[in-house]
């Protein structure tokens, strides 16, 4: 998608409506500076708001994401051109998403391990400093993992061994599965059937 044909869409639309950029801000409910950055083709529109966006500007979803206004005989097409190139974007996200998970483990792992050494070394002649720094370990390691668990279970699909299919599970089910890297030991909500069920990005095979 060229966001820069889109931001110069989204501004004419909006200035065919009579709104500023404030204007169509509060009725978004946003700040007019994300507005701003759309029509410079800095950023896109959240899919939380492109709805009520292209309502506001008398357009359709299809229409915004290419940037113009189409002709029915090509709306088809176009349409599917869109949602392919919606679907690489969420996966480029995802990937991306997926490989911060990966380095902050090995950034957050190795400090959360050291501290815990340190602390317990310490221990032997400063119980109080070596306490104080298996707690720091402890409560700087939460954050960080609930993090990763989040990034894990919102990026991409889990894919079953037995039936092959691709799926995103409840939270819960990521939470407590016992893992191999980014592999989790769940059952399947199509099969039944339990297995280690390998991270993947894309729905399709």
């Amino acid at each position: 998608m060229d966001q820069e044909k889109i931001g110069k869409f989204i501004s004419t639309c909006r200035k065919d409506k009579g709104l500023t950029q404030m204007q169509l801000a509060d009725k978004l409910g946003i700040t007019d500076r994300a507005v701003s950055k759309w029509e410079t083709g800095k950023s896109l529109p959240d899919a939380s708001i492109m709805i009520e966006l292209c309502e506001i500007l008398n357009i359709n979803v299809n229409e915004l994401l290419t940037g113009e206004h189409i002709v029915m005989e090509n709306y088809k097409d176009i349409a599917e051109t869109n949602l392919l190139d919606m679907t690489k974007q969420i996966e480029q996200k995802d990937s991306t998403l997926l490989k911060i998970e990966k380095v902050m483990m090995w950034v957050v792992v190795p400090v959360y391990v050291a501290l815990v050494i340190i602390g317990s070394y310490i221990c032997k002649s400063n119980a109080a400093l070596g306490i104080a720094l298996i707690v720091i370990a402890l409560m700087s390691v939460i954050p960080f993992a609930i993090i990763a668990l989040k990034i894990e279970h919102d990026a991409g699909y889990y894919e079953c061994p037995n039936c092959g299919e691709r799926y995103v599970p409840t939270m819960s089910a990521v939470i407590w599965a016992p893992h191999m890297g980014t592999s989790r030991k769940m059952v399947c909500p199509h099969c039944g059937k339990k297995g280690y069920h390998k991270k993947v990005i894309s729905k399709n095979r």
